[in-house]
C-alpha cells in the first residue's frame, strides 16, 4: 500500500473487479438501454437497464428460471434457455418502448457462441435493435438444443412460441 499523500483508492467495485468504469462510461454515453447478461450457475438473468441522473432503473427483465412457466422442463443455464430468456426480456422491453439498445457484457469475456450472445439473439428476435458481429451468434441448430441429449425434442419449439405468444402456462398444484 503506498503511503504518499497524493495516493488515491479506486472505487470499491474496481478493487473488487466488479466494473470497469471506463467501458461503463462509454456504453452510457450512447444514450441507449443497456442489455445487461449476467450468466449464473443455474440461471441467466438478462436486464435492459437506462441510465438516470438519480440512478440506473431497470426497463425490462427476465430470467431463465421463468421459462417454466412456459413449459420448459431442461436446464436454465445453457445456451437454448438463455436464447428464450433473450426473448422474453426483448419483447417485454420492445413493449416498454425500448427500440434499441447495446449489450453490457461487464467484466465477462467474450467468446464467440456463448450463454452470453445467445441471449442477445434471443433480445434481437424478440424486438430489439441491438448491434452486434454475426460471428459471435451461437449456429442456429446450438439454439435449439440439438447438441443437449437430455433436452426433449420439440420442447424448444414449443416455449418459443410459448414466448412470442406471451401466453405462459398455469402451474395447477396437485394435492
Amino acid at each position: 500500500m503506498a503511503d504518499s499523500p497524493i495516493y488515491r483508492v479506486a472505487f470499491r467495485r474496481r478493487r473488487e473487479g466488479k466494473t470497469d468504469y471506463r467501458s461503463r462510461l462509454a456504453l452510457l454515453k450512447s444514450g441507449k438501454a443497456r442489455l445487461v447478461v449476467r450468466p449464473t450457475l443455474k440461471s441467466v438473468i438478462i436486464q435492459f437497464i437506462s441510465y438516470g441522473e438519480e440512478g440506473d432503473s431497470v426497463v425490462a427483465s427476465a430470467t431463465a428460471k421463468e421459462l417454466v412457466k412456459y413449459g420448459w422442463k431442461s436446464a436454465t443455464s445453457n445456451i437454448p434457455a438463455a436464447y428464450l430468456a433473450g426473448m422474453l426480456a426483448g419483447k417485454r422491453a420492445s413493449d416498454a418502448g425500448v427500440t434499441e439498445a447495446v449489450l453490457d457484457l461487464g467484466m465477462h469475456k467474450p467468446q464467440p457462441g456463448g450463454v452470453l450472445f445467445a441471449a442477445l439473439k434471443g433480445a434481437i428476435d424478440g424486438g430489439v435493435e441491438i448491434p452486434h458481429d454475426e460471428e459471435m451468434i451461437p449456429e442456429e441448430s446450438r439454439l435449439h438444443g440439438e447438441h443437449i441429449k437430455a433436452m426433449a425434442k420439440g420442447m424448444f419449439d414449443a416455449v418459443k412460441a410459448k414466448v412470442e405468444a406471451g401466453e405462459p402456462v398455469e402451474n395447477k398444484k396437485e394435492g
